[in-house]
């Protein structure tokens, strides 16, 4: 099998505060990744008059998104996921009434996605929540938060159900393990029993909105979101192995309950060792019952698991790891293991039996424009080429795979730590760490060769 199906659906993926900027314009509320200048692992800083955000600005997506849908059509995308700031359309999240101008531009933007014949797939929170909730409820930590989201998606199923039939609940949900303030609104030092309480509602949050795209937008498709974390066992003592199946069943977890209707057998015994007691009512048990269309994840890395304490830990994407012997890595210290995709893959496809879609997969690397302007970025074409071979052998494998959406099509500012120069995209953005620079944007070597993959449905794949 040298080609994708031709069904298959090709693009990439940008989330709001990444790529918008626009922080307070038309009505914007303050969001918790505003108060985030350094990234996810910096300190939480209130705003202050004159402060200096990357973000505020980013790469001008909200003014400049014209421009780069074009460029992501040239590519040939069949689609793009994009995120929806939740505070341009609930500036502080209890509103009763939406803001018209938020609603508008998203309109705008699937316009313009229709122009090209370029399926929206939206996440509906991306890193990100009004800091109005956290501030005055508590986050997710209070179930008052539960129908703020409800009625926030059901403002979106209502206005976009002709436009979007592609929807993610919660970006990498599992992440609010790692996280707790960009997951949950939480503090980073919250207990695992705050913690797990916020993720449940958040997890019911989930489960209710799903039923309600179904009423909305019968035609649409709505899943969950995982960050891929797959880990393999240090060595081959059963100590290790345990030591896996525990560590992979942790994030495996939000699938189990998003996919299956129900928490997992295990997670008893899990949270008694932890002295959590979860408060979880009749209704939350049935509103689990509604799961998703397809399970979505991102993949950037795999690591190892041991027993052995006293092994070092290496700590990429947002995840601690253990380094995995047989693997190089990234400058940023990222494992790269384009087999461990197909793995997971089919890890994924044996525990769900859903479609699956993979919404990220890509390389941040410091790119270098040469005297005669281009930009050769052959790191990322052989990263890129090497895992989406590994996407074809899954698909041949009997895996059930809807699209590939990489992370991202155009540079953008990066969630850990707030940085431009770790860039990602087929298009250079003219904007260091600084904030300096004209936003002009630039083809990179790699553009022209994702073109050529999407052109061919994967023939060109090496």
């Amino acid at each position: 099998m040298s080609k994708f199906p031709q069904h298959f659906l090709w693009g990439g993926a940008i989330a709001a505060n990444q790529v918008e900027g626009a922080w307070q314009e038309d009505g914007k509320g303050i969001s918790t990744s505003d108060l985030q200048p350094h990234g996810i692992f910096g300190e939480r800083v209130e705003r202050q008059p004159g402060d200096f955000n990357i973000k505020d600005i980013a790469i001008d997506f909200y003014h400049r998104y014209p421009e780069d849908i074009r460029l992501f059509a040239e590519m040939g995308f069949t689609v793009l996921r994009i995120s929806i700031a939740w505070t341009r359309i609930y500036p502080q999240g209890d509103e009763e009434q939406p803001c018209e101008a938020g609603l508008a531009f998203y309109d705008r933007v699937f316009d313009e996605m229709a122009k090209y014949n370029i399926a929206p797939m939206v996440t509906i929170s991306h890193y990100e929540m009004p800091w109005g909730l956290v501030k005055n409820y508590g986050g997710w930590g209070n179930r008052n938060t539960i129908a703020f989201f409800e009625r926030y998606a059901r403002t979106l199923f209502e206005r976009y159900r002709h436009k979007v039939k592609y929807w993610l609940t919660f970006n990498e949900i599992n992440m609010s393990l790692h996280a707790p303030f960009t997951g949950v609104g939480l503090p980073e030092e919250s207990s695992s029993q705050a913690v797990y309480q916020a993720i449940h509602h958040q997890l019911v949050a989930s489960a209710r909105v799903v039923k309600a795209c179904h009423q909305i937008v019968p035609d649409g498709k709505i899943g969950n979101m995982l960050l891929g974390g797959l880990l393999y066992p240090l060595s081959c003592r059963p100590e290790d192995m345990l030591e896996t199946l525990q560590k992979n069943r942790e994030w495996l977890f939000f699938g189990d309950v998003q996919a299956r209707g129900a928490y997992p057998s295990w997670a008893s015994r899990f949270f008694k060792q932890r002295g959590v007691e979860l408060e979880i009512s009749e209704q939350d048990k049935i509103d689990l019952r509604e799961t998703v269309d397809y399970i979505s994840f991102s993949y950037y890395m795999s690591g190892c698991a041991t027993a052995d304490k006293e092994q070092a830990q290496a700590r990429g994407n947002i995840l601690n790891m253990v380094p995995n012997p047989h693997l190089p890595a990234t400058e940023w210290g990222w494992q790269i293991d384009p087999l461990g995709l197909r793995l997971l893959l089919n890890e994924l496809y044996d525990r769900y039996q859903k479609p699956l879609f993979i919404v990220e997969n890509g390389l941040g690397a410091r790119d270098k424009i040469e005297a005669d302007g281009s930009i050769n970025d052959d790191y990322r074409i052989a990263y890129l080429n090497d895992h989406l071979v590994q996407v074809r052998e899954a698909i041949e494998d009997g895996v059930e795979i809807w699209g590939y959406t990489s992370w991202g099509p155009i540079d953008l500012v990066s969630a850990s730590k707030a940085e431009l120069s770790k860039r990602y995209g087929f298009i250079y953005v003219d904007r260091d760490d600084q904030g300096k620079g004209t936003l002009a944007r630039k083809r990179k070597k790699s553009f022209w060769w994702y073109q050529d993959v999407i052109k061919s449905h994967g023939a060109t794949l090496k």
